[in-house]
């Protein structure tokens, strides 16, 4: 178990698997830890192309609609309040952005299968590893793979 004053800060990224079993298990094994603070990332991917119309006729995003989704990465898996935040449509910018403005010390990035993974395709986790901080990455199966 680790220990310190502050709790350490952990961006979690995700899109369409941001309520997926494997990404939900991971944050709960962050929170057993020790103290950690949570904030959800969703890059704005579809960058107002796909907009819906919800029951009061106003207009979201997919991303908002992520945000929405009462199974996200909430509460109970962090063991408390989760931030969130939409970032910028690509997914490196809006991940680079968040951790200027806000600071963090680990990052997980929760993708889809290797096979249709935008994500894994652009090597996002080996072009964060440059930053110096712990990066995880976990698809829907479950598997992951850790980047330092």
């Amino acid at each position: 178990m680790e220990s310190s004053a502050a709790p350490a800060r952990v961006l979690v990224v995700a899109h369409k698997t941001a309520a997926t079993p494997s990404l939900l298990d991971a944050v709960r094994e962050r929170a057993a830890r020790g103290p950690r603070k949570f904030t959800l990332l969703v890059p704005n991917i579809a960058h107002g192309l796909h907009k819906v119309v919800d029951a009061e006729d106003q207009e979201t995003s997919e991303a908002d609609q992520v945000l929405a989704s009462p199974s996200r990465c909430s509460r109970t898996p962090a063991g408390g309040p989760v931030d969130s935040m939409i970032g910028d449509a690509s997914p490196l910018d809006a991940i680079h952005d968040a951790i200027n403005i806000h600071g963090f010390d680990e990052i997980i990035i929760s993708t889809l299968p290797t096979k249709v993974s935008k994500w894994l395709k652009l090597d996002l986790p080996s072009k964060l590893a440059g930053l110096g901080l712990p990066v995880t990455t976990i698809n829907r199966q479950g598997a992951r793979r850790r980047a330092s």
